[in-house]
């Protein structure tokens, strides 16, 4: 078959291609590299996701010295000139507190589950204590102003457990999901202490306006609250107050109060099939 490919067409798209990556003028990391980054960090934090459980504190500080080169890589692109250091020295001190945070959300998760058989499962299995993980890491460089890198650890969690938490939610401590599939945490969200989540609820906004960036869109969940199965939270203004409980497929876009249970009523039947069928049953 002849080459009938225009290369003199070719070259001036390249010749554009480039012009606009010189223009553009930042180097920003991929998502592999940010996905090895977390796997590092995650391995020496916890002995139950590295290929070196018995690692000796010799070794630990040396992986530490080597995943914040890595962090720094990811970050100068990102940053002026002097930021990065700041980035690199607090992200550092802030570590052991994270540690802290994630174990107690471990044990959440091991509590709160009956089919959880130790905590080892938990942190080597669980896609949500592993999305929480990956979440505090990504909120600590949110707080630290650094653009971009905290959402692309968020997708690398989103990408491999189905759970969507934007870098920016604030939550506290002993968090359990349960199963988590299609959760969604929007970024204004607060979620309190010892609070659970199902798979498929949804921690929303009533508008997506693009004028309402900088606002509160999201809800608060107080501490000790429960949200069953693909329950729906919208707005900045609502806030689930403590110790209540949201039930399945309910949809709130107002404020509970504390000690509240919520949920819908519904009706199912039993018949047999050779009675037929009324025109509404399968309306959706």
């Amino acid at each position: 078959m002849p080459d009938t490919i225009d290369h003199d067409s070719d070259h001036a798209f390249a010749e554009t291609l480039a012009r606009d990556r010189t223009a553009h003028g930042r180097i920003y990391p991929l998502k592999r590299d940010v996905a090895a980054f977390a796997d590092a960090l995650l391995g020496i934090l916890f002995p139950q996701l590295s290929d070196d459980a018995l690692a000796t504190p010799d070794d630990l500080a040396a992986r530490l010295v080597l995943v914040r080169r890595d962090l720094r890589r990811l970050v100068e692109p990102l940053t002026s000139a002097g930021t990065a250091d700041r980035v690199i020295v607090a992200f550092a001190d802030a570590l052991p507190r994270v540690h802290g945070a994630l174990l107690e959300d471990g044990d959440a998760i091991l509590a709160g589950d009956p089919a959880a058989e130790s905590l080892d499962e938990v942190v080597a299995a669980y896609p949500g204590f592993l999305a929480i993980a990956i979440h505090r890491l990504a909120h600590e460089l949110y707080v630290l102003a650094v653009p971009i890198l905290p959402r692309l650890l968020a997708e690398v969690a989103h990408t491999r457990t189905g759970i969507d938490i934007h870098p920016g939610a604030t939550i506290g401590r002993g968090f359990c999901i349960d199963h988590g599939t299609g959760i969604v945490v929007g970024e204004t969200a607060v979620i309190g202490n010892s609070v659970k989540l199902y798979q498929g609820v949804t921690l929303g906004a009533l508008s997506v306006v693009k004028d309402l960036a900088g606002h509160k869109r999201h809800p608060t969940i107080e501490d000790g609250v429960v949200i069953y199965a693909n329950a729906t939270v919208l707005g900045g203004d609502t806030v689930v107050g403590r110790d209540s409980i949201v039930g399945g497929n309910v949809f709130v876009t107002s404020s509970i109060a504390a000690g509240s249970v919520l949920y819908q009523t519904s009706r199912s039947r039993v018949r047999r099939a050779d009675e037929g069928f009324d025109g509404i049953d399968f309306v959706i």
